[in-house]
């Protein structure tokens, strides 16, 4: 199977992966919760133009991932479960448009596409990426079909650079302008490494004709969004969510850098090859157009997002499959190319969970593994992976090593009392049962974390004083109030307190308040 269809598997593989994971942890607070709970209510208010997060009108993200899920939803009826099924399918895109790709780039190599694929499901950021509900795996099929165009384009070819166009209002109705940092530096360069001849002169053109195409597609989405989102929604998604965000971040500051300094965590395990460095240094990248694009490709990304104020680790999830092309091509050499300090690394992690299985835990963690017998258990099977991988080797035993440790963690989490607290269920529930009563979150900012969860259809005050929730109680006498219990709350004591996020969430009703707090004098 692998020899023979090393796509198919590495697509079944991280597919299976997944789905094991969605059956082991809850939806992950608040980003996944989040974003369901913004596809839950387009598909409850019928408005696919312009989203929102508690029935308010929501800036932050384009819609194309919501449209995704509520076209599953269309098929399968509401659920998470299949809500949850869109990252692993567009991982699975991914990796066959990551193989495609590598056939274009060296078709004189017949398996350099089943070694890309493979190497992609054995990156471990990669792995997780597309276990999760995110932008950046869906951003990535855009990038990667855009690259598949662009390697397609000519001094002619205007069909390709319509493709290269589309794939930049697919990458902009996903997760907005950014898709430029990773597609545009290879459009720009495309004479250094682009086969068919194209010269600097003729470019411009070109260009500025698969933009206006990429122009043309997002405001079939953005001008209509536009007119019934408001002024207030065009400031927000044409200023604040592009080049606001790019100037100055609005969380997520870091250093320039910080992803200099991940780059062993987002390269794990390929970028510990010993054997992969060597034939680095052996190779002529000047010689090889495809090492140039993935050159090109992840270095501009790699400097751009350094620039840039906000830094995140998934950021860079899009230019993974450069790093997958790059091992797959120096791999021709070296197929069974180790992955001994991966595997020491693991081992000495799997080391340091087992010691701690046995001895005590801080209160926070012991909340969260428990029983701590677990470690064990998650030891043992990281010690198993890395003797599959160190027998396995090559892109395959990366597959091994990263696939394997995701279903680890996923089990350690399953397994434990993490699924419980980081299950926005149980406090869910007690909303969903007072809808009718008027529901309220105090103490913290709001991001819909139960919305999705009680299918609420109504949007959850938010009370950041003694103010606000005076008048909100006065108004809603039977109303139910969520909140931290260390952060601004309700002062009389809540009906229950319910763990989440490993910290503690009282639910207040307002029947239970003295009169005072019910007086919005």
């Amino acid at each position: 199977m692998i020899r023979r269809h090393p796509v198919v598997l590495a697509m079944l593989c991280t597919l299976l992966a997944a789905l094991l994971g969605l059956l082991l942890r809850p939806l992950t607070p608040i980003d996944e919760t989040r974003y369901l709970a913004v596809a839950w209510e387009m598909h409850t208010t019928g408005n696919w133009l312009v989203p929102s997060k508690n029935f308010a009108l929501y800036s932050d993200k384009p819609p194309l991932l919501f449209w995704a899920i509520n076209l599953v939803w269309l098929a399968t009826g509401v659920s998470g479960f299949a809500a949850r099924l869109v990252g692993p399918g567009f991982a699975c895109l991914a990796i066959w448009l990551t193989a495609r790709l590598a056939h274009r780039l060296w078709p004189e190599d017949r398996d350099a596409g089943g070694r890309a694929a493979m190497a992609l499901a054995g990156l471990t950021v990669f792995a997780l990426s597309g276990s999760l509900t995110m932008f950046d795996v869906p951003l990535a099929t855009a990038v990667l079909a855009g690259l598949i165009a662009l390697d397609a384009a000519g001094p002619g070819g205007w069909r390709a650079w319509a493709g290269f166009g589309a794939a930049i209002a697919l990458g902009v109705l996903t997760k907005g302008p950014v898709i430029l940092f990773h597609l545009l530096p290879a459009a720009l360069f495309l004479p250094l490494w682009s086969r068919n001849g194209i010269r600097w002169r003729v470019l411009p053109a070109r260009l500025g004709f698969a933009v206006a195409v990429a122009l043309g597609l997002v405001a079939l989405w953005l001008v209509p969004a536009a007119i019934a989102g408001g002024p207030t929604w065009r400031e927000a998604v044409l200023w604040h969510q592009s080049a606001g965000r790019l100037a100055e971040s609005f969380a997520h500051a870091r250093p320039w850098w910080w992803y200099l300094a991940l780059l062993p965590v987002l390269g794990f395990p390929l970028l510990w090859s010993p054997a992969l460095w060597h034939e680095a240094r052996q190779t002529s990248w000047r010689q090889d157009r495809g090492l140039r694009l993935c050159l090109i490709w992840a270095g501009a990304a790699l400097a751009l997002f350094s620039l840039t104020s906000g830094k995140q680790v998934h950021y860079l999830v899009p230019d993974l499959p450069a790093l997958a092309l790059v091992a797959a091509r120096l791999g021709r050499n070296a197929p069974g190319f180790g992955l001994q300090p991966a595997i020491i690394a693991i081992g000495l992690v799997a080391l340091a969970a087992a010691v701690a299985g046995f001895g005590p835990l801080p209160l926070r963690v012991r909340m969260l593994f428990d029983p701590a017998s677990t470690f064990l258990a998650w030891a043992l099977l990281a010690a198993t992976l890395c003797w599959l991988a160190a027998r396995q080797r090559g892109a395959a035993g990366a597959m091994i090593l990263s696939l394997g440790l995701l279903l680890a963690t996923n089990l350690l989490i399953g397994t434990t009392r993490t699924a419980q607290v980081y299950d926005a269920a149980p406090i869910a529930a007690r909303l969903s049962a007072h809808r009718a009563e008027g529901l309220a979150f105090t103490g913290a900012p709001y991001h819909a974390e139960f919305n999705f969860a009680a299918r609420l259809t109504e949007p959850v005050a938010e009370l950041p004083d003694p103010a606000a929730l005076r008048s909100w109680a006065a108004l809603h006498p039977q109303g139910l109030i969520a909140g931290r219990t260390d952060r601004f709350a309700p002062p009389w004591p809540p009906r229950e307190t319910i763990v989440f996020r490993n910290r503690d969430y009282g639910i207040w009703s307002v029947a239970d308040a003295p009169l005072a707090e019910r007086n919005p004098q």
